[in-house]
Formats: C-alpha cells, structure tokens, sequence
C-alpha cells in the first residue's frame, strides 16, 4: 500500500546525490526533489554544464566540479564529503540516483572497440563505483537504509531494437543487470535499488536529432522524473530490482 506524505516534507532532511544532475533530464530531477525538501548533491565533470543549470545557485544543491565518475578516487572523495555534510546539517544521506552517462550511435561494423569500452566505462563503471559508494555509505549510518535509482534505457529491456547502437545497447544492459544484483544483495540492509528505462525522452536534443518523429509520444522528461522520484523516496516501501518502462505512448 502507498504511504502519502506531504509533498513539501516528503525529502526533509533527507540529503540525495545526482549524477548527471544538470543535463535535461537531471534537471527535471533535480527540480522535483527540492520542492519535496532534499537537499541535492551533484557532481560535475565539466564546468561548462553550468551554464544551462537553473538551479545552479539554489541554497538546497551542492555542486562540486572536476569530478569524473569514472576514477574510483574521485567517486569515493565525492561520496564522503556529501555524507560528510549531510551529517553536518543533521541530516543522511538518503539517496543515490545516477543519470550520467553516455550514448553511442553507429552500425556494428563501425563501432570500434574504443567505442565500447567509452560507453563501459561511462554507463556501467560510473553507475558501479556510485552504486557501491552510496552503499557503504547508507550501510554504515547509524539507520541504515536509503535508495538507489539507475538509468538503463529501452533498448536494456528490448534490445532488438538496439539496432545501430549495439556499444550503447550491451552497457545499458549491463546497468540493468547490476541493478538486479545489487538490490538483491542490499534489501537486508534496507537499501531499495531500482533502475527506470526511458525510451527516446521528449528534450530538445532529441527534437533536432528526429525532427521527423511524433514527438507527442515521446515521454517528457518530467515524467521520466516523477518515477525516479517515486522510487528514491521513503514512500516506496517495498519496490526493489525493477526495471521500470517509462515509454509514454512511444
């Protein structure tokens, strides 16, 4: 059963780390989880992200830049002074949810290895050392538990249709599966992990890249973002290893 909470305390001192936090969909993301009270913590890799941020200079994100999610020194230095400050404001940290990554568009007999391992290391080596960080961190507070929410994609759940994408297709996928794993082994410690799976998202981007297509079908991004927000939040209770289709009409 779904336990409703008010919307304006349903992340109260609840502190949520969001990879990927300033692109389209992070955004949306990030927008939701402050109005319900967190306090979100974001890397950033490339200053230049900033610029189409609009929560840049809001008082509840944290922002630290020159982090690459795929070095395991930095992804363990990130983590431990979020947890750091979110014990300072008596708070925890609540949530993981990781939106970076990577897409690769090219025929099989294009793709390079060099292509592979980028899309590896950007979808499934960032979400790995997020997913193990985030969780020694909820396991050793003295409540354990929290949340972790990956971004797999359609193509993770059917991926015949991964066709011309075959690089991006298997990292995803492999998200997927490390999803399933990873929320077996911590449902004791009342860690809940999920994964949404987006088809093609309705973002101006991809408007350019298909001018052509019905673009009324393609889920939103702030519908993409209510689902995340569902699944990171203490009102789920009892979802864990999905691998939720958010397809609007597409």
């Amino acid at each position: 059963m779904l336990r409703t909470m008010p919307a304006t305390t349903l992340f109260s001192n609840r502190h949520i780390v969001v990879t990927g936090g300033t692109g389209a969909l992070g955004s949306a993301v990030v927008a939701r989880l402050i109005a319900d009270g967190a306090s979100c913590h974001i890397p950033v890799f490339d200053d230049a992200e900033l610029g189409r941020f609009p929560y840049a200079t809001d008082s509840r994100v944290r922002i630290e830049c020159g982090v690459d999610l795929a070095e395991e020194a930095a992804v363990q230095g990130f983590f431990q002074r979020s947890a750091n400050e979110a014990k300072a404001h008596s708070g925890t940290l609540w949530a993981s949810i990781h939106i970076a990554g990577g897409f690769h568009y090219s025929p099989l007999v294009d793709t390079a290895p060099t292509d592979l391992r980028k899309m590896i290391d950007m979808n499934v080596v960032t979400c790995f050392l997020c997913c193990r960080e985030a969780a020694r961190h909820m396991t050793g507070q003295p409540k354990p538990g929290g949340r972790i929410v990956n971004v797999a994609a359609r193509p993770a759940l059917e991926p015949r249709l991964g066709a011309n994408m075959s690089a991006y297709t298997a990292a995803k996928a492999g998200v997927a599966a490390l999803t399933q794993a990873v929320a077996e082994e911590l449902v004791p410690h009342g860690i809940l992990v999920n994964a949404v799976a987006p088809s093609i998202m309705d973002t101006p981007a991809n408007r350019r890249a298909m001018p052509d297509a019905d673009h009324s079908k393609w889920p939103s991004c702030d519908d993409v973002a209510s689902t995340i927000a569902f699944l990171a939040s203490p009102a789920n209770l009892s979802t864990r290893g999905g691998i939720v289709p958010v397809f609007g009409a597409a």
